[in-house]
């Protein structure tokens, strides 16, 4: 793995004041439609709206490790800035990784190129033996990068994190997997060592978030990535309880909370204290809605409808504003931008929805 830096190495390499400056939509939208107010357009950003699929992000790749790029705060907000300005984004998304918080429990990440645990948590012993660090100690770099990007932009900035269910099944498998089968192995097994876990996670989690608001944050999402692939009964009982700490934690700032392919699980996060669910493209907008009362909806458009040339970006962008009918919305991906995706098209897609005028919708019975 390529060598890191501390938090507070200077860099060399990173962009100079002579950078391009940053487009800053004027309006307030994201941050009005989050809480459920009437906005003059539809607030935009993408979830990976900075990564692999952008030629200056390649660029710093080929000179820098990703975990150096996550834990160096001048390659961060430099990382973080890129996309804001080639689009008119309405908010800016910090540059890291869900896994950021693990190393300061103790649990060693190297990128290959996706994130492994040298020792994945397999027994209740080693769950015991994790640290519960101070929460300025988990991810100084982390806030430093924050607070680069606020001095830079005038849009807000969203901080994030992984919801303690899908970082613990990160911990316990060791690595990205199909079906997470040790994790869900633990939770047959040793259900109490699972909570044990997930409730150590959930602690950290939200000290973690709590310093990326005092870095300067105006919202945060909540990364629940692999909670769809539990049934109802163990998400209530090992994902909603700790996705509920941690977001409780945090209510000083909007919060959204993101559940990949888990629109059977949408009663359940109903009930998380959450103003905002990004939900993925299986389900129109106005099928999730009933499902999800009394929240704002960010999403929901296929991230392959990128792909495609941009008469259909545009059919399949209008589509995903006409089914939010008018309400209260955040529009986005149903995940992140794929590494393929032709940035003319996200140009396209911003364009689109920054210029949709959506009708009045009808009076709530």
């Amino acid at each position: 793995m390529t060598a890191e830096k501390t938090a507070t190495s200077p860099d060399t390499s990173a962009p100079d004041s002579s950078a391009p400056a940053v487009a800053t939509p004027a309006s307030g939208a994201f941050l009005d439609a989050v809480r459920g107010r009437a906005t003059d357009h539809v607030p935009v950003w993408l979830m990976r709206q900075a990564g692999r699929y952008l030629p200056e992000y390649r660029n710093l790749k080929e000179r820098h490790g990703f975990w150096e790029m996550c834990r160096t705060p001048e390659l961060a907000a430099e990382i973080t800035l890129q996309p804001l300005r080639r689009f008119p984004l309405d908010a800016a998304i910090i540059f890291n990784d869900i896994v950021t918080p693990l190393p300061a429990m103790g649990m060693e990440v190297e990128f290959a190129p996706e994130p492994v645990l040298a020792r994945p948590l397999r027994t209740r012993a080693a769950i015991e033996a994790l640290r519960r660090p101070d929460a300025e100690e988990i991810a100084p770099f982390v806030a430093a990068a924050i607070r680069q990007v606020r001095s830079a932009v005038s849009v807000p900035v969203i901080g994030f994190a992984g919801a303690p269910l899908t970082i613990a099944m990160y911990a316990v498998q060791g690595r990205g997997s199909k079906d997470y089968a040790e994790f869900r192995g633990l939770l047959r097994q040793d259900p109490d060592a699972a909570r044990a876990l997930l409730g150590r996670i959930a602690d950290v989690t939200a000290d973690y978030l709590r310093q990326q608001v005092a870095a300067g944050v105006s919202a945060v999402q909540l990364f629940d990535s692999w909670a769809g692939m539990l049934s109802p009964d163990d998400y209530r009982e090992f994902g909603l309880p700790f996705a509920r700490r941690v977001l409780a934690a945090v209510a000083d700032v909007p919060r959204i909370y993101l559940a990949v392919g888990a629109s059977h699980l949408y009663p359940l996060i109903a009930t998380l204290p959450t103003e905002v669910v990004s939900v993925d493209w299986r389900l129109p907008l106005s099928r999730c809605r009933p499902l999800l009362p009394g929240k704002v909806l960010q999403g929901n458009l296929d991230p392959a409808s990128l792909l495609a040339d941009r008469a259909v970006v545009r059919a399949h962008a209008h589509e995903v504003l006409r089914q939010a009918g008018g309400r209260p919305h955040v529009f986005n991906l149903g995940h992140g931008v794929l590494p393929s995706t032709p940035p003319d098209n996200v140009a396209c897609l911003v364009d689109e929805v920054r210029a949709y005028r959506p009708e009045q919708p009808p009076e709530e019975p």
